[in-house]
């Protein structure tokens, strides 16, 4: 077992006074917690933890094979589980309806991008599924644990006037401007779940221990939620073998992330 070294990220648009259970200074702006591989080896799945206040940028990502033609790993699913949601938190996963990319490139160009997201009412326990393409931006009011394709490729689209770049035209051929409707969305609760098997990571919600789950495992990442697992405390993160995951209990919830065998 390994434990992952902690980063905290501040950021304006992040909480203050988040779960003392991270151990992060109550008058700190945390936007989000990473996690650092060990020295000289590299993870192609991240976990992460983000704490909002206001929208995020509206941006997609690449899927691998546009991201290898541009030099980059590998491209970007994630998914995100809500561990906690305040009565005026919403995020927006995919539009409205259908539109082409050059209408969604004109919407970002003059801002009304914004009245095409689909912007929902997330409630805690909600789990998502975000494929590469898919339009999508966290808004105020979420604590969110995110599973990823580790690579730093984000295309933004819209960023409400903050002074960062914007990627428009490295996104008109990524974007896939319409509806989500994911088959692996879902919500979780007191009982194990398997949420992800494949292609490009695995996922697990684990109550007391982990469901069953699929052989071949790599890389695993141990995240209690809400109790200690095998010492690591919740807002911690560690490396752990295959035979370990299939062997952990706990009083509680955690969340088990996976690379998977190619």
């Amino acid at each position: 077992m390994i434990k992952l070294e902690t980063r905290i990220v501040d950021k304006p648009w992040g909480q203050r006074g988040i779960d003392p259970r991270f151990g992060v200074a109550s008058d700190r702006q945390v936007g989000e917690i990473w996690f650092e591989p060990p020295a000289g080896r590299e993870l192609d799945v991240m976990a992460k933890y983000l704490f909002t206040t206001e929208r995020l940028s509206i941006q997609a990502h690449p899927d691998d094979a546009t991201a290898r033609a541009r030099g980059y790993p590998r491209g970007k699913d994630e998914c995100w589980i809500v561990l906690d949601a305040d009565d005026e938190a919403e995020l927006g996963i995919g539009t409205v309806r259908d539109f082409t990319s050059a209408e969604i490139i004109a919407a970002a160009r003059d801002g009304s991008i914004v009245d095409l997201i689909d912007w929902r009412r997330p409630v805690r326990g909600e789990f998502i599924y975000n494929p590469a393409g898919t339009i999508h931006a966290l808004g105020p009011g979420l604590t969110v644990l995110e599973i990823q394709q580790a690579v730093d490729l984000t295309y933004r689209l819209f960023d409400y006037g903050r002074p960062r770049e914007l990627h428009l035209d490295e996104a008109a051929d990524v974007v896939e401007p319409r509806p989500h409707h994911h088959r692996l969305d879902t919500t979780i609760g007191d009982q194990s779940l398997l949420l992800v098997a494949g292609p490009h990571f695995g996922v697990a919600w684990c109550v007391g221990e982990p469901p069953v789950m699929p052989q071949g495992l790599r890389d695993i990442q141990l995240l209690p939620v809400d109790a200690p697992v095998a010492g690591i405390a919740p807002g911690e993160c560690a490396l752990i073998e295959e035979h370990q995951a299939r062997r952990l209990r706990s009083d509680g919830k955690f969340v088990l992330a996976w690379s998977i065998e190619h």
